[in-house]
């Protein structure tokens, strides 16, 4: 089995809200997505992935590669579902 280590600065601030609204539109999109054509069980098991988590992540345009990641994609994708809960399975 390969190991490896990887250091991931610790950034202050926050994210932009113009940001931070992009990646609620289209982390919820994609988490939908997912939920409609493969259950909520298969979004939590790729939620649970810390590779796919963190890709999942640039995609929905949080451009940092480090600190701040769960906190900020978290609350997007909370946000996001939010407003479409009554409408998903």
């Amino acid at each position: 089995m390969k190991r490896s280590v990887t250091t991931l600065p610790l950034h202050y601030g926050k994210v932009p809200r113009w940001l931070f609204d992009k990646m609620k539109r289209l982390s919820a999109a994609i988490a939908s997505l997912i939920i409609i054509e493969f259950g909520p069980r298969e979004l939590l098991r790729r939620l649970a992935d810390p590779v796919w988590f963190q890709a999942f992540g640039c995609v929905v345009g949080f451009d940092w590669h480090s600190s701040g990641l769960t906190t900020t994609l978290c609350g997007a994708i909370k946000d996001g579902l939010s407003a479409d809960a009554n409408d998903l399975p």
